[in-house]
């Protein structure tokens, strides 16, 4: 009887589509497309080089969208609906325009390569990890995307009549121009395109190379490119609206800035389908088309997609999570596989790449990542990566220091092989230290700390990772006016925190090495932001050249991004605390305990706390390091939990940071984080699940969480391999090794 109870409830389960969901099946890509979030739906595996991206910020007469009339740094915005193509190779979650090129596009009708006018809006989409699909009102089109590491399968399903398909080399997001494309065969084009300029960079600049393959002879195929209008000229060309020049008979290649090839197909018959598959390359097209071949090989669209699929679940799959609401695990695994997005693969199928800063190609035993956005990701996306991917933050060690080797310096904030000098500090030193002291040692950690005491050492003037240098080092802090950026004014308190905080973790890793003496000297350096201490204020403030306190000064003037004096991105409340090194100092700078809680409490009740950007991004963690206020970790922690990480198309606060902000969440969510990069500690707090399974290179790390109620957010108690456990920061070896954390909640916090 009771088996046939059980095969009666299962049949209805089944009956009703409900059935066991994979870590992948929770993910929502549209999280983040939206409120500046900056990321987007495309399709790509993890780390990938290659991203095929809807792009809907170019106008339209219906929809007057234009990238260069406002700051879109994203190919895709959610509440966009114009859609001008497929851009291939994309950032996520930055906050200045690049890349985002090669547009795609299938029309029908009669040919149009005016892209203000064969955009159209669409319906209908739909994107897992791996794969988006829409279906373009305009031509009734269906659309799907899927990709490999380093090369993209685009499937279209054409109704009856004639076909196309554009390649629009003149459109994107980058702020570079210029670009050329070569007829291989009736099937292939080949080109390269320049990109660069980021965050108006004029230095960094970079090819990308590509090759477009056809499945469907085209009946006719050829060239475009944008004229200028010539008045009273007859001109014996075919031109498009005045504007567009076709070179219908021209068969070898065409340059210039506004250019492109299309396919068309005459006959049509309902439901026919062109599959166009195209390869990229940082190096040549000959690496462009090898990608393709070898990661294709013959596999059709749907294998592809299957392919992308599994390779998502298993690395998504690394953490295990159960209890909690379905809206949390896809919040969860929606944070999760955004952190897998950035730093991606750099270097092609044979293993070259393009050398750092050089115009040379080399080639690596290992793979090459790109897009260190380290400023962001110092601060906890390579500790997630220490923890579960170790294989993979060893190799993007192995490439920071490779790119020391090849260019002098370590990356600051390098893209493709430039430095794009993004931002400020010496944020390489941090992630090196951080990985070193939590045990990852299979990369020239020698070399690595050579480049970090030369960044640290090498006067201002001889040196671009740290331009002023000299008077931190010789008088404790950066005067106002010493260092200007032509983008965002003085920043020179956001300047020094940072220095001091790359100082201190270059005195661990020294510790460790044995080099007693340097960990001596940076251990003092990084202590230098105790200079800048009002107590007038409570909070950092400026000095001027003379070492007197900005007499002009408001401690909130910042948080809405307006430059200020002294910081950047942020307001004085908004770097006071970003010391996570020397809590010990600062509280008592801020008159002890009391006064450290009182003023941190401070911030989170009059909103100067900015769950957007990362200064910041530590403090409610810092509750934690005094005794007996670890609850307002907990509670501060969920309430930005709840209000500011939602699985809806703005559900991250503001830009994701290559995959930062969701790193947050990550961790926040499984209950611990790594509060002082270079550290190998993490606070606790509670967590969100019941249960959560962390695979490590040590074994499965458990973490479990008894809750009585569903409103007992509060931690009573806490054992850790079986033991109690009383303080509420342990280390990476203990966490690892003992791998198993429970927790026994309440609701209450006392």
């Amino acid at each position: 009887m009771k088996i046939k109870l059980l095969t009666i409830i299962g049949t209805a389960l089944i009956s009703l589509g409900v059935q066991a969901q994979e870590p992948v099946d929770w993910v929502d890509p549209f999280i983040g497309t939206t409120n500046f979030g900056t990321t987007n739906p495309g399709a790509l595996r993890p780390q990938g080089m290659m991203s095929v991206v809807p792009f809907n910020v170019m106008g339209s007469d219906i929809n007057v969208y234009d990238k260069d009339k406002r700051w879109w740094s994203a190919p895709y915005e959610y509440s966009n609906k114009y859609f001008t193509g497929y851009a291939h190779v994309a950032l996520s979650g930055v906050g200045c325009p690049e890349a985002s090129s090669l547009l795609v596009m299938p029309t029908t009708g009669e040919l149009n390569v005016d892209y203000t006018s064969y955009g159209s809006e669409y319906t209908d989409e739909v994107a897992t990890p791996g794969y988006f699909s829409n279906r373009l009102t305009k031509y009734g089109i269906k659309t799907e995307v899927t990709a490999t590491t380093r090369s993209s399968c685009e499937r279209y399903t054409f109704p009856a009549g004639k076909g196309h398909i554009l390649l629009n080399l003149g459109e994107g997001l980058t702020n570079e121009s210029g670009a050329m494309v070569r007829r291989v065969s009736d099937h292939e084009i080949e080109g390269v395109k320049l990109l660069g300029t980021f965050c108006y960079n004029p230095g960094a600049v970079f090819p990308i190379y590509f090759v477009m393959h056809v499945n469907r002879k085209p009946d006719s195929s050829g060239y475009w490119k944008k004229q200028p209008l010539l008045q009273g000229v007859e001109a014996d060309w075919t031109v498009d609206d005045g504007e567009y020049k076709l070179y219908k008979n021209y068969n070898r290649e065409i340059a210039g800035d506004n250019i492109g090839y299309y396919f068309s197909f005459d006959n049509m018959s309902e439901g026919d389908q062109v599959t166009v598959r195209v390869g990229v390359s940082f190096v040549s097209m000959e690496n462009a088309r090898e990608n393709l071949n070898k990661e294709q090989h013959g596999l059709s669209f749907d294998q592809l997609r299957a392919m992308a699929r599994k390779e998502w679940n298993d690395d998504l799959g690394r953490i295990r999570v159960s209890g909690g609401t379905d809206e949390q695990k896809r919040v969860f695994y929606t944070a999760l596989y955004h952190t897998l997005i950035h730093p991606n693969i750099l270097s092609d199928y044979n293993g070259e790449h393009p050398t750092m800063e050089s115009g040379l190609t080399a080639k690596s035993d290992h793979p090459r990542y790109t897009i260190f956005s380290l400023w962001d990701t110092y601060r906890n996306l390579h500790q997630l990566m220490t923890l579960v991917y170790p294989e993979r933050q060893t190799n993007m060690l192995r490439s920071m220091v490779d790119m020391y080797k090849e260019w002098g310096w370590l990356p600051k904030w390098e893209l493709y092989g430039r430095e794009t000098f993004t931002m400020e500090g010496d944020p390489a030193a941090i992630v090196i230290a951080d990985s070193y002291v939590k045990g990852l040692r299979d990369f020239d950690y020698r070399t690595a700390y050579e480049a970090m005491i030369k960044s640290a050492t090498t006067p201002g003037a001889q040196n671009p990772i740290r331009p002023d240098l000299d008077p931190y080092v010789q008088k404790g802090y950066i005067p106002l006016g010493f260092f200007e950026s032509d983008l965002s004014g003085d920043n020179s308190v956001s300047h020094a925190l940072e220095y001091c905080l790359a100082d201190y973790a270059i005195a661990q890793m020294a510790d460790s090495l044995g080099h007693k003496k340097d960990a001596r000297i940076f251990l003092k350096r990084s202590q230098s932001y105790r200079n800048y201490f009002c107590k007038e204020y409570g909070t950092l403030r400026p000095l001027t050249k003379e070492g007197k306190f900005l007499e002009d000064f408001d401690a909130t003037t910042g948080k809405n991004f307006e430059n200020v004096p002294g910081f950047h991105e942020g307001s004085a409340w908004s770097y006071t605390f970003a010391v996570p090194h020397d809590i010990e100092g600062l509280t008592r700078l801020m008159g002890g305990k009391k006064g450290f809680i009182k003023s941190l409490q401070y911030v989170f009740d009059e909103k100067h706390y900015d769950p957007a950007n990362e200064p910041d991004i530590v403090y409610p963690y810092l509750f934690s390091r005094v005794k007996g206020e670890e609850w307002r970790t907990q509670r501060e922690v969920k309430i930005l939990l709840d209000s500011c990480f939602t699985a809806a198309p703005n559900g991250i606060p503001g830009n994701d940071d290559t995959g930062t902000m969701s790193a947050w969440a990550v961790f926040s969510m499984m209950g611990f984080y790594p509060d002082t990069p270079s550290e190998p500690y993490y606070t606790l707090t509670t967590p969100v699940f019941d249960r959560i399974e962390i695979d490590t290179e040590r074994g499965t790390l458990t973490i479990e969480a008894s809750r009585p109620t569903p409103d007992s957010h509060y931690i009573e108690s806490m054992t850790l391999g079986g033991a109690p456990l009383k303080k509420y920061r342990i280390t990476h070896n203990e966490l690892l090794n003992k791998r198993n954390l429970k927790f026994n909640l309440k609701a209450q916090p006392k």
